[in-house]
């Protein structure tokens, strides 16, 4: 009787991680993953044709056919609600940008000398992320004027000191230089609630920031 009870724990076991696997690729991504889903390494001249007819066949298949990295991501931060693509997942890494679905998965390289952060400041509910998900990601200030300050730990010079306004997923984005350290600020449009918060642009930062609480 013990043999049947051992193997149904096997299964819910293996259950449980595949669903916890598929979770991770659907959703913000908690934690990072290096060597996961969408790594590609050491690929053949066969691999990289294939890789090739994959990304075309993503991009054709959501409206972005010719469009790199960059702009794949400015316009699909743009969406929110049932504007967003169901089928698409789109995780933002440091160095790339990682697009799945039903049909295979490929990855677009992010600029060399650019890095994209992507926040979503908040008053009282948030949500854990590690690496931006353009497609799941849902914030709580949707389309309120912010106004952003970052401004380089190293050197005291201002990368950005702009108003922006959250977009329909409750995140602003913005393109930072790499490799620095840096001290975001965030003030809501009515200068009542700040936030401020360190920030970093390497290969193993995060890319997606949800801890910013204004107040």
């Amino acid at each position: 009787m013990l043999l049947p009870v051992a193997r149904t724990r096997r299964r819910t076991a293996a259950l449980a991680g595949a669903i916890a696997l598929t979770l991770g690729l659907a959703g913000c991504t908690s934690s990072p993953e290096p060597d996961g889903p969408g790594t590609l390494t050491g690929p053949s001249a066969t691999a990289t044709a294939s890789s090739e007819a994959v990304t075309e066949t993503l991009l054709s298949a959501y409206d972005l056919a010719g469009k790199d990295a960059r702009a794949v991501i400015e316009h699909l931060e743009t969406l929110g609600g049932a504007d967003r693509p169901e089928a698409l997942m789109a995780s933002i890494r440091p160095t790339e940008l990682l697009l799945s679905d039903a049909s295979g998965e490929t990855t677009l390289p992010l600029p060399d000398d650019e890095f994209y952060l992507s926040f979503a400041p908040y008053v009282s509910q948030t949500h854990d992320c590690f690496f931006h998900s353009l497609t799941t990601c849902q914030g709580e200030v949707i389309e309120r004027p912010v106004t952003v300050q970052i401004v380089d730990d190293a050197t005291g010079e201002t990368l950005v000191d702009e108003t922006r306004t959250t977009e329909k997923n409750g995140f602003v984005g913005v393109w930072l230089p790499r490799d620095v350290d840096a001290t975001l600020r965030v003030t809501l449009s009515d200068g009542q609630l700040v936030g401020e918060q360190k920030i970093s642009t390497r290969e193993d930062s995060a890319t997606c920031l949800t801890t910013l609480q204004v107040a």
